[in-house]
């Protein structure tokens, strides 16, 4: 190979440059981006907006003019985007991440995945630039959605998950870790802003997930993040993507970046003088692909080898993981598909079906007064159905949904909303549905309240659909934009300083409790808002997330009772913004003091989620009460439906150092296991727990489990801890390099 062909394997091409507006392949274009070969091929269908068989046919066309067209004849790795389902036309798509976090259920996530991958596969993807393993801490970040929640071992949890379905045992596809590391602590609750973290919370936090998802899963990519740490950019920091990722991890796939993030060295940080130099600075700390497109890397890293600026060594390396990555996929063997049969996967009852029971899993029960739900239709007449967020389509799906990604375009997109599935059951049922939308999810028009107040006064119960919507906007500050209806609050580019309901919501709700009919308040939205009020005055409270095409049907399966609900919290809301942090394993000083006015603890907890029945812990034992620092403990309690309805329960179980050598989270979540019960039926749920899952990094940054005494606590959220054991750890001792278990083992046993 050729310096300039080892160069083109770095890069990549997007679905813009190569393809006209009317979605058809511009060979001139191709074979001019193609004529050293390329490493990747960026959103093909996604971007370019063709349907299955297009995307494949396109694909398949790319991959002959590589094939064929130049000196040696290398495929590419085609990548597509698949956050909440594959982002392109036809795509099934689930719930965004923080609905699936909220199901507390690894299985259902590689299950959903494994649909995902038969998706991109029928279109000749190969790699895919998920999942997101930001730890959110700052909830005012509008990318808290995508993620998985505030505990870095659940976060770990979903992630394997996710990358057993995508990558299946390494045959399908490659699944992309982003964004390494930290991106959810951003300066204000910026996208992209400074990241300030201490070298053991960066490890034991933010770099936790990705360990996991590497040793445990074989995650075969990592995207770098945009933000600097400490000052240093994430895209130029060789310690963070060489020495750390490589040399302490092992990790022997390849980087790729974030997109634009080689080239925000110069226009950003300002670190680079030239795209030379960013490429120069990019590749040498460990960044493989530039993505999405060539721009700092190709002919400027040849300049840079020729000027003597950068070895041909560094290129070489880099090119050679790229290259064992192509024959890991096989597309150096054949990396065309079947474009008639490409459609195949797509729109199936099965893929429709995972997704409604995966929205529904997801929905979490915030407030049940006085057993208000769920509701009976046949002692309904009639039911109002107000909000914004009743009746839109857009309204359910996350920012990384083909349908919802740019807010300002349209896209044919059919799913069930609310309205629909509620109307549907009405028709059925023999209940009256009424629906004013009441006011817009922005803006500050109150001229719907009038009607919607008139619906819920000749309604038996109104349902209030309320939240935020999702997108992916970088539209700015304009003045206008408090006037606009429907602006996006959550998302990439959608941050905020304020985590109450947007617009007028609100004052809208305000107005329906002034009535006598009782109200339900249903949040779709990926963000928690603090709901205080909210939450004290109204009956019933559902947080539904952002559930995906399935959603409505979801909705009303909960509200009616037809699922019960087993959604619990992967974060905790707050009463305001000014709590933040309030995440639930705060060290100590943090978790207790108060602001004036306020008191410390959140609105609701990491790991709540109400059922429609009850559920009793008891029996609390530890195998030992004296844990050798390589040994292991099972905690097991039993778990009992004391309730007249089946549901299913997350069991919590978390631990905590008693008098640590520094200060510690006053608990961290240690295992965690879904329990179905009829009722009347018990369950013994046993946790193995490793020693070297209570390490911590010491003084010296060792990562090591410290002598003394501990407790296991078993609840049903972090704030609701049903019973605690104690026990104590005989001896401190470093981890070996190799030795550390990620995530506890646990079983169901039936009975006592």
């Amino acid at each position: 190979m050729t310096l300039a062909e080892k160069a083109a394997q770095l890069g990549s091409v997007n679905a813009e440059r190569i393809l006209t507006e009317d979605g058809e392949l511009d060979r001139d274009a191709a074979e001019e981006y193609l004529a050293n070969g390329i490493g990747h091929l960026t959103r093909i269908g996604g971007e370019g907006s063709l349907d299955p068989e297009r995307a494949a046919e396109v694909t398949n066309e790319l991959q002959e003019i590589l094939r064929e067209e130049t000196r040696l004849g290398i495929p590419a790795i085609p990548h597509e985007e698949c956050l909440s389902g594959y982002m392109g036309p036809a795509g099934t798509t689930f719930p965004q991440g923080i609905g699936m976090a909220a199901t507390f259920d690894p299985a259902l996530m590689a299950d959903v995945t494994d649909t995902i991958r038969e998706q991109l596969e029928a279109i000749g993807t190969v790699h895919a630039l998920s999942p997101v393993l930001d730890v959110a801490r700052d909830l005012r970040w509008g990318r808290v959605e995508e993620t998985f929640g505030e505990d870095p071992y659940l976060v770990a949890a979903m992630a394997c998950g996710y990358v057993d379905g995508l990558q299946a045992d390494g045959d399908g596809i490659s699944a992309t870790l982003k964004h390494f590391v930290g991106h959810a602590v951003g300066e204000g609750g910026k996208n992209r802003s400074s990241v300030h973290l201490g070298e053991r919370e960066l490890r034991e936090t933010h770099m936790f997930p990705f360990e996991a998802a590497i040793h445990e899963s074989g995650a075969e990519s990592v995207m770098n993040a945009y933000h600097d740490i400490d000052g240093v950019p994430c895209a130029s920091d060789e310690w963070l993507l060489t020495d750390v990722l490589r040399g302490e991890w092992d990790f022997d796939g390849t980087v790729v970046s974030d997109y634009y993030s080689v080239e925000f060295l110069k226009s950003e940080h300002g670190v680079a003088g030239t795209e030379r130099e960013a490429g120069v600075t990019a590749l040498e700390a460990g960044v493989d692909v530039e993505l999405p497109y060539t721009d700092c890397y190709g002919e400027h890293l040849v300049e840079a080898v020729e000027r003597g600026e950068l070895a041909a060594s560094t290129v070489e390396e880099a090119a050679r993981r790229v290259l064992t990555m192509k024959a890991r996929k096989g597309v150096l063997d054949d990396a065309t598909v079947d474009a008639a049969s490409a459609s195949d996967p797509y729109d199936t009852e099965e893929a429709s079906e995972l997704t409604r029971r995966a929205a529904r899993e997801s929905i979490t029960l915030l407030k049940n007064e006085d057993d208000t739900l769920p509701l009976a239709g046949d002692a309904l007449d009639s039911l109002a159905v107000v909000g914004p967020k009743a009746d839109d389509a857009q309204e359910l799906l996350g920012d990384y949904a083909y349908a919802a990604h740019y807010p300002d375009e349209e896209t044919a997109f059919e799913a069930t909303t609310p309205l629909d599935a509620l109307r549907a059951r009405g028709d059925a049922e023999g209940f009256d549905v009424r629906h004013a939308e009441g006011c817009t999810t922005t803006g500050p028009a109150t001229d719907g309240f009038d009607d919607a107040v008139a619906q819920a006064e000749d309604a038996d119960v109104a349902l209030a659909f309320v939240g935020a919507r999702s997108a992916v906007d970088f539209s700015g500050t304009e003045a206008d934009m408090e006037q606009r209806p429907s602006v996006p609050t959550s998302g990439e580019g959608c941050d905020v300083t304020d985590l109450g309901l947007p617009g007028v919501q609100e004052e809208l709700v305000a107005e329906l409790r002034e009535t006598e009919t009782p109200v339900v308040v249903v949040v779709v939205s990926g963000k928690p808002h603090s709901i205080e009020e909210i939450a004290e005055e109204a009956p019933a409270v559902v947080q539904a997330w952002l559930p995906g095409e399935e959603g409505g049907d979801a909705i009303d399966a909960v509200v009616f009772g037809d699922h019960n609900p087993s959604g619990h919290l992967p974060v905790s809301i707050p009463r305001n913004v000014g709590q933040l942090p309030v995440h639930y394993s705060r060290r100590p000083n943090s978790a207790n003091e108060e602001h004036v006015y306020t008191e410390s603890t959140p609105l609701y907890a990491f790991g709540h989620g109400l059922s429609y029945t009850e559920f009793e812990y008891s029996g609390l034992e530890l195998s030992t009460d004296s844990l050798e620092p390589a040994g292991t403990l099972t905690a097991s309690v039993t778990v009992t439906n004391a309730g007249e309805r089946a549901g299913t329960d997350v069991v919590q179980l978390y631990t905590r150092a008693e008098n640590p050598d520094q200060a510690r989270p006053v608990q961290e979540l240690t295992g965690f296991e879904r329990v179905h019960l009829e009722p009347g039926e018990s369950a013994r749920v046993s946790f193995d727990v490793h020693a070297s899952q209570l390490a911590y990094h010491d003084r010296d940054m060792n990562l090591a489990v410290e002598e003394g005494p501990y407790e296991v606590r078993v609840g049903t959220a972090a704030d609701d801890i049903v019973d605690t054991a104690a026990f104590d750890v005989t001896a401190s001792k470093e981890l070996p390099r190799t030795g550390r278990t990620y995530f506890t083992d646990s079983r169901v046993e039936s009975g006592e």
